[in-house]
């Protein structure tokens, strides 16, 4: 009973460590020494954020050779989480999340990721899908200019129409303006979502 409380002290203070963590730079959590397993899982969890998969792999292989045995486990499940958020496996990001036990992403999140993965795939990726994804880019961004050249177009017939240079600026600027209208309420969104939560 009494190694049962001590185990449960350790991964509380372990978890507390993490948190308080959390806000020092990566310098000083690469020079952490009493909770180093803490700190390499943390950087592991930014590279996985910026979708560098080799340097998170890499962080939390020394997060867990640092970690107790019984803190193992969870950084197992963390590492599962962050690789496949770095490696942008959105069915595999919620099934780790779940295992965590946090809230699953949403589903415009995961189809985020998806489309993440589709226009910058991971350097594990066949070079087919590496290759594909400037071409979608491209091919995107074409899509979207020729929607909003035909809205443009079809907003000016009535008034005598326009030329195509005309046309083409007014369409870069409408579609500028709808992104960043798009943007502007998602960040909305987003913070009352935070400050509710």
């Amino acid at each position: 009973m009494a190694k049962q409380r001590q185990i449960k002290i350790e991964q509380k203070s372990a978890l507390a460590a993490m948190q308080a963590l959390e806000t020092k730079s990566d310098a000083e959590l690469e020079s952490e020494t009493k909770y180093r397993s803490a700190a390499y899982a943390i950087l592991g969890a930014r590279a996985a954020e910026r979708y560098d998969a080799d340097s998170s792999r890499a962080w939390f292989q020394k997060a867990i050779a640092a970690a107790r045995p019984q803190e193992r486990m969870a950084l197992k499940r963390m590492a599962d989480a962050s690789l496949a958020l770095a490696e942008r496996r959105a069915g595999d990001l919620k099934a780790a999340v779940q295992k965590l036990g946090s809230e699953a992403p949403s589903n415009t999140q995961m189809m985020l990721l998806r489309l993440m993965g589709v226009v910058a795939p991971p350097k594990s990726a066949s070079l087919v899908r590496r290759i594909f994804g400037p071409i979608s880019i491209f091919l995107l961004i074409s899509t979207l200019i020729a929607i909003s050249l035909g809205i443009v177009e079809l907003v000016a017939l009535p008034l005598g129409g326009v030329t195509l240079g005309a046309a083409l600026l007014y369409a870069v600027l409408l579609l500028a303006a709808v992104l960043g209208t798009l943007v502007f309420f998602g960040r909305r969104k987003q913070n009352r979502a935070r400050s509710g939560s």
